[in-house]
């Protein structure tokens, strides 16, 4: 196994342990369970290590539901390339700047994850990112404690100590770590870029 297997393996284990002690924590502050779906509608950036971990799941996937994803994330991508021609050029975001990625999020807000099953539910729920991997946890910027989703404007808000935001932001380095270490391993282009908008993920890599 390469290095950076073995890094993106840790680091999937790191941040689920992460979130189990986060949650426990914060003593039932986090009403997110299984079924609980409104972080999974509308786009966002995820990295090509979470790209990677999608690639790998989607073939055991059975046919059927493989097809069903790949064709709901073409049909956002396509969507998403009318309205953002230079997607069309590349999907990396990497030389975005942040208003425009926060209109194409806006304008694609109501969109759900190609994943999302009818239920409310994951298809790809061991693979799925990084970011859906820590969601719930109350967000803390600037010293203010805000949502991390609107399900939890109805549960008081909590503050997470200090040593978990530590951990929280170890978890950000080992990420930009094997990111580089990645560009290092693979044979991808150089102009591949470290971010694409979620539906990419879903789709045969070239």
């Amino acid at each position: 196994m390469s290095v950076y297997h073995e890094g993106l393996i840790r680091l999937t284990g790191q941040a689920d342990l992460w979130f189990q002690r986060a949650r426990a924590s914060l003593s039932g502050a986090i009403p997110c369970g299984k079924g609980c779906h409104c972080c999974c509608i509308g786009p966002f950036a995820i990295t090509r290590l979470d790209v990677d971990r999608l690639q790998e799941a989607l073939p055991r996937l059975p046919a059927e539901e493989r097809r069903t994803i790949h064709e709901a994330a073409a049909r956002q991508v396509a969507a998403m390339e009318r309205a953002f021609p230079a997607l069309r050029q590349s999907p990396s975001l990497d030389q975005w700047d942040d208003r425009a990625i926060d209109s194409l999020v806006a304008q694609f807000g109501s969109l759900p994850c190609p994943a999302l099953h009818p239920d409310g539910s994951c298809k790809v729920y061991k693979a799925r990112p990084l970011t859906c991997r820590l969601m719930g946890i109350p967000v803390d910027e600037d010293g203010l404690v805000r949502s991390a989703c609107e399900v939890q404007t109805s549960v008081p808000l909590v503050r997470l100590t200090p040593s978990f935001r530590r951990e929280e932001h170890r978890l950000a380095e080992l990420e930009a770590t094997l990111l580089s270490v990645r560009k290092v391993e693979s044979d991808a282009p150089s102009q591949q870029g470290e971010e694409v908008m979620l539906p990419y993920g879903f789709l045969d890599q070239q």
